[in-house]
């Protein structure tokens, strides 16, 4: 499913070619398990996302949980595409732990991905920025703009599709950059699932004129298909164990897996006490 959405004067002139003219000023990042994630706050994401999409800079952003960090720890040329993007915020409560631990950066909170989502909604409604979805079920890619409207009002939606559930072929991923860059959208969030969204963001990145966020399960959120976790869930870092009761034949395994991965590679980080300090001594 494709719908685009026709553009409204007020943006209409924006210039594909501006963003040759800018650069992007994104958050300094921070190894962790061969993954460099991001040492940022939603105010600094949103600013330095904005900015770019507001100059058509190509560029990706994507959110990082356990899983995902572990997924693109274990696995080279996943970590190098990872590792070639913008910014990689830290999604989940222990990611942004373990940046804290291991590198003394003090943050305060995470950088979640369907609350970066709303933040960067509110924000390119401001600034007029204009805004393409891509990813989700019909079902989702059809209430998802509906909601966010309601959400921000101001918001303008320069598209939407829903594609298909396989790999596509290199003309097909030319034809969606080209509706893309058609609808003069300066921010694109993908709604795929990792690593998929962000496989499919490494792709297309050389086709685009835009920002892609890759913001997961945000797009289920948001479209009232999925519950989020309490808040004192997400702030004590159980989301994960939130979304395996509502969903454990499909997240068992990802959870074991994953999460044990974690803490053991954590530990041995943490065991290396040398370099620890080094890494919290640059904070200095």
């Amino acid at each position: 499913m494709v719908t685009l959405i026709e553009e409204s004067p007020s943006t209409a002139s924006q210039s594909l070619n501006s963003g040759s003219q800018f650069k992007a000023c994104w958050p300094e990042k921070r190894t962790i398990f061969g993954v460099q994630i991001s040492e940022t706050t939603y105010d600094d994401a949103v600013r330095a996302t904005i900015h770019a999409a507001q100059h058509h800079i190509p560029s990706v952003v994507s959110c990082h949980a356990v899983h995902a960090l572990m997924t693109f720890s274990n696995d080279p040329e996943l970590r190098e595409i990872a590792n070639s993007f913008d910014m990689i915020t830290p999604d989940g409560q222990p990611v942004r732990w373990a940046l804290n631990l291991l590198h003394g950066a003090g943050l305060k909170d995470r950088v979640y991905g369907p609350e970066l989502t709303l933040r960067l909604c509110e924000a390119a409604a401001e600034h007029k920025v204009l805004v393409y979805l891509y990813g989700g079920s019909p079902d989702v890619a059809a209430k998802l703009p509906e909601r966010l409207k309601a959400l921000f009002p101001e918001l303008e939606i320069a598209g939407y599709e829903s594609p298909p559930y396989r790999e596509l072929t290199d003309a097909e991923l030319e034809d969606v950059a080209e509706r893309i860059n058609a609808s003069k959208a300066g921010l694109v969030f993908i709604g795929l699932g990792c690593p998929k969204q962000d496989i499919f963001a490494h792709r297309i990145r050389k086709h685009l004129n835009a920002v892609q966020v890759c913001v997961g399960a945000a797009f289920d959120f948001h479209a009232g298909v999925k519950e989020t976790a309490p808040s004192w869930m997400q702030k004590l870092g159980l989301e994960w164990l939130f979304r395996l009761v509502k969903e454990p034949k499909r997240l068992w395994r990802r959870y074991l897996v994953t999460n044990t991965q974690y803490l053991a590679k954590l530990a041995l980080s943490l065991a290396n006490i040398p370099r620890v300090l080094r890494q919290r001594a640059r904070k200095q």
